[in-house]
């Protein structure tokens, strides 16, 4: 594999601080495991994903690989033999065992065109400034009837956290500011795979309560997974005294359960398609189609 072009991106309108990433990522890689139980759970979702799939992929990537806990799910399924782990932060990457490693943006692939049978990515996409460029990258990348498979946090995730903060800034400094950074829509998502030009896209949802004694607790494990508000217009003045007491004060008003305790959603959405290949199935051209519409309704609904 060698280093390929990239698309252009406009810094201009990218939103997020990448550096602020790489930095905070650096600085949670050596307590990241007390912090992983999401990423463990999404590895072994599209884990047994992979193993639905009837084919196999000699060279693998793992792109946002954190501390590379993942290897052990994949490495020798599916015939994989050479599973590189990809990661912007090199703490993390240190901190991963597998014998190929690659300190990788996700926004400048360095990757050969139709190098790859199969990119992994697991909780990482989110931060990416141009994902349908990264998506075009990856699908360029892929040999034909190679597979993309990844999940990514969904519009839902940490709502409570949101409408909490709305709240307590309001309260404490008469408007509001980017604290939470946007998450795709599903209906979104397949969009851009097909923009990309992957075939056969398929995505799911699957949605993750944690429940946490307070909202501080909930700030600390986010911090904790690297996942702070990297938004280049975020004010810098989060860590007020003030603004932190009303955000608990909201969160525990708004959503307190019968046990004391404060939940935080994680919407998680699954995505995977295929680079195009003559043997994959194709749509039936309009009309051909062998059943009628009055065959499948019902007419007495």
């Amino acid at each position: 594999m060698v280093e390929g072009s990239s698309p252009s991106l406009n810094n201009s309108v990218a939103p997020f601080d990448r550096i602020q990433l790489r930095n905070r990522r650096n600085r949670v890689a050596n307590n990241f495991s007390s912090h992983a139980f999401l990423l463990d759970e999404v590895g072994i979702q599209l884990a047994e994903r992979l193993k639905d799939v009837k084919r196999n992929f000699r060279t693998a990537v793992d792109l946002g690989c954190h501390d590379g806990r993942l290897t052990a799910l994949f490495s020798g399924n599916n015939g994989i033999e050479h599973f590189l782990q990809c990661d912007l932060s090199e703490s993390m990457l240190a901190k991963a065992s597998g014998p190929y490693k690659l300190i990788v943006d996700e926004e400048w692939l360095p990757f050969a065109p139709e190098s790859i049978d199969l990119v992994i990515s697991a909780l990482n996409l989110h931060w990416v400034n141009d994902l349908p460029g990264t998506l075009i990258q990856i699908q360029r990348a892929l040999r034909p009837d190679g597979l993309l498979s990844a999940a990514i946090f969904g519009g839902n995730s940490l709502t409570e956290l949101r409408q909490a903060l709305i709240k307590a800034e309001s309260e404490i400094e008469g408007g509001i500011s980017p604290r939470i950074a946007p998450f795709i829509e599903i209906q979104d998502l397949g969009a851009l795979l097909l923009r990309a030009g992957f075939n056969l896209p398929v995505i799911d949802t699957d949605t993750i309560t944690v429940t946490y004694p307070d909202a501080l607790k909930l700030m600390k494990e986010i911090k904790g997974m690297g996942e702070s508000n990297i938004l280049k217009q975020r004010q810098r003045n989060l860590k007020s005294r003030a603004l932190l007491a009303a955000t608990a004060k909201y969160y525990q008003k708004m959503f307190e359960d019968s046990n004391g305790r404060i939940p935080a959603t994680f919407e998680i959405l699954y995505f995977a398609g295929w680079k195009p290949h003559e043997s994959q199935q194709k749509p039936l051209k309009p009309g051909t189609a062998q059943i009628s519409l009055t065959e499948v309704l019902d007419p007495t609904n």
